[in-house]
């Protein structure tokens, strides 16, 4: 334990050079408004779904993101259980969710409920958590695994985590850009 550290994020403050900075609270903002390009380390994505929650995992420095598996649950308790172990096992310093809506981009039912995941995650992991637009992550996902041969029932054991996998390189080449 770091003596005089009064909170978790004051250590990960400390750990990412960024005391005396905000950049790393900001649950004030509303979790659409929320950038941490400054974390560095693992970050996991989720491409939420109400059945299935795909998840993929990458590293800042590399900028590349790898499918890691699906969540497959009809109950939040067992959702989240799972997730923690995630949490536990790849130790990320962010996590990324996709903001599913419709292709001009206004909301459509899965868009609340996808903001209201990443509200839980935050307060259940106490982790920062941003959101990142998913829109054509399932086609791209869908179009990956037939050009890698991968089709039918195999492609839908594995296109969630593969969409995760595009909405977390998205953000990683947005940090590129900027």
């Amino acid at each position: 334990m770091l003596l005089g550290m009064h909170n978790m994020s004051q250590a990960t403050d400390l750990k990412h050079g960024n005391v005396g900075q905000s950049s790393l609270n900001q649950s004030h903002l509303p979790i659409l408004e929320r950038k941490y390009p400054d974390i560095a380390g693992t970050v996991l994505a989720f491409d939420f779904g109400e059945k299935r929650i795909g998840v993929a995992v990458g590293e800042t420095i590399l900028k590349a993101a790898h499918p890691l598996t699906t969540i497959v649950a009809e109950e939040n308790e067992l959702k989240f259980s799972q997730i923690g172990q995630l949490i536990a096992e790849w130790r990320p310093s962010l996590l990324v969710v996709g903001l599913p809506t419709h292709m001009d981009g206004t909301p459509h039912g899965m868009t609340q409920l996808a903001k209201k995941f990443a509200q839980r995650l935050e307060g259940r992991f106490n982790l920062p958590v941003m959101m990142v637009d998913e829109r054509l992550s399932s086609a791209e996902a869908a179009q990956s695994l037939r050009e890698a041969g991968i089709v039918g029932s195999k492609q839908k054991a594995m296109i969630d985590a593969v969409a995760a996998q595009s909405i977390l390189q998205s953000h990683f080449d947005g940090l590129t850009s900027n």
